[in-house]
């Protein structure tokens, strides 16, 4: 390599980091506005848990009009598995339900919240998330047909397999 070809080398790779260091010019800074829109976390004991409410019968049509078509009707079951089921997991088979792979209701909801419809995350209302919530745990049994289900009854609901998971954070509870 000549002295020139070298020279040139070094200088591409100058410019290159340059370059690099001044970014793409893409996107935006995050402001704590848009932060605040995506820190909606729900702790255990209900801590962040949004105002409203639900009731089983209010989460029957919403179920049935965003949830059944992955679910299935009646939450039985479909391309997104059944919502209904015993617990505790008996084996490395056994099906994943709301009874089994829950600890808390809390955090249920907070899945629920963030992560459904799948076609739509973060489409649905606190209250539409509250009756949807409702509708799975009185088909699981876990409440009644007429209960209503808010921050305040929400932390109440113990899970049927709870005491078979192991507290990574047992502080945060």
């Amino acid at each position: 390599m000549s002295m020139r070809e070298l020279a040139a080398a070094l200088a591409l790779l100058l410019l290159a980091g340059s370059a690099a260091a001044e970014g793409p010019g893409l996107g935006k800074p995050v402001t704590p506005g848009d932060i605040a829109a995506w820190d909606i976390f729900v702790m255990p004991d209900g801590k962040g848990l949004p105002p409203g409410s639900g009731t089983p019968q209010q989460g029957a049509s919403i179920f049935a009009a965003k949830c059944a078509a992955c679910h299935g009707e009646g939450g039985k079951g479909g391309i997104a598995g059944a919502l209904i089921g015993e617990a505790p997991l008996t084996g490395p088979g056994s099906a994943k339900t709301i009874k089994s792979f829950w600890p808390y209701a809390t955090t249920f909801f907070d899945y629920v919240r963030r992560a459904m419809p799948y076609n739509a995350p973060r489409s649905l209302t606190d209250g539409e998330v509250y009756a949807i919530t409702a509708y799975i745990f009185a088909l699981n049994k876990l409440i009644g047909d007429s209960d209503t289900v808010n921050a305040e009854t929400l932390p109440k609901i113990r899970m049927p397999n709870r005491d078979n998971f192991i507290i990574r954070f047992p502080d945060r509870i």
